[in-house]
Formats: C-alpha cells, structure tokens, sequence
C-alpha cells in the first residue's frame, strides 16, 4: 500500500457520507493539480478518534441549517441541486470500503464521483450496499469482485490504516486537503490547497 503521508502533493481526504467532501469532489480537478491524491477515509472512524460528531447529528436547527448551507453552495458552484438520501447519514464503511478497493484497481475516481452523485444528486442511499455496487457497475465495476471485496481483510486494514494516518497527520473531519504539513478543511478551502500547490511546486 502506497504511503500518500510521505507523498510530495496534495492528498484530497473524503468520506462518501459527506455532502461537503462531495461539494469539494466536483471542483477538485478544476482548481488542484492534477497530480493530487484521492484518499478515502473513514469519517466515523475520524469521529471516533477525536470525540466529535457530525453536525447533521446535532440539533434539528444545525442539521438545517447545515443542509440549506450545503444546498447554497451547490447553487452557488453551478452544480445540480442537492437530492438528500433519506436517511440520511447513514451507515457508509460498505461504501468506503468499495472505494478503497476501487483505488487499489486504479478505478477509484470514477467510482468516488459515481457514489457522490448518487447520494447528492439523485438522492440515493449508499448506506445500501445494493446502491453502491449499482453505481460500481454503472462505471465498469465488477458487481461481485466489489461486494467480496468489502469483506477481504486486507481491503478493510488499507481503509483502517489510511483513516489512522490521516488522524495522525492531524486530519480530523473530511473534506480535507493536505499539503505538506498544511491542512486545509472545507470545500471552501480548496483556492488555498492549490494555492499551497503553487508554492510548494514554485
């Protein structure tokens, strides 16, 4: 497993449950080089680590104001309007675990954005594991290679180790983009991960 810790670069952390890290997913190739790295992660796991929690988990006034937020943004970007999963979050290590597989096949971009804009886009739930292997299939996936996958060990330790570098790093919610020993957190900080870019390649 490559070590994208020690990898000059950007590394673009996510976690398929999160509508920021989806927001942030479409503009990625637009505003970051296109060397950058995209490392899933588990969110829960992140949680876990740092005693946090999401906010669509807080009160009924956070979580809306958190969604109308969201929804802003992609209105803002240019993008479809937002289609919430119900539920919504929902149980995503099914779906992390796909996409670190897909990664290891070199297809994991295709499938990330695939599994984004069928939760936000088209409101699908990836807690589902039929939704995801549904969307591994629409972008080329092996349908049964992707459901075992899920349960090989070695698939679940790569997810495992990545998340625990990630935290270690100091990463400690998604969507983050880190740039050697800068971390930028938010799809509103992509401008200054590439600008970051810029100084690190200069």
């Amino acid at each position: 497993m490559t070590d994208v810790q020690n990898t000059p670069g950007a590394i673009f952390y996510f976690d398929l449950g999160s509508p920021f890290a989806y927001l942030a997913a479409e503009r990625l190739e637009q505003i970051l080089p296109a060397s950058a790295i995209w490392q899933p992660v588990s969110l829960g796991a992140l949680f876990k680590a740092t005693g946090r929690s999401s906010w669509a988990l807080g009160g009924p006034l956070a979580r809306e104001s958190g969604m109308a937020e969201v929804e802003r943004r992609a209105r803002s970007y240019g993008l479809p309007p937002i289609r919430w999963p119900d539920p919504w979050p929902s149980n995503y290590l099914f779906a992390m675990r796909a996409a670190t597989y897909a990664f290891q096949l070199g297809r994991g971009r295709e499938l990330t954005l695939a599994a984004f804009r069928s939760a936000f886009r088209d409101g699908r739930d990836l807690g589902l594991p039929e939704q995801v292997v549904r969307v591994a299939a629409e972008v080329g996936l092996d349908e049964r290679a992707i459901a075992d996958a899920t349960r090989d060990p070695s698939v679940k330790l790569a997810l495992r180790t990545a998340t625990e570098a990630a935290y270690e790093r100091g990463v400690f919610g998604v969507p983050t983009v880190a740039v050697g020993d800068e971390l930028f957190w938010g799809d509103d900080r992509l401008p200054d991960a590439a600008a970051a870019c810029a100084r690190t390649s200069g």
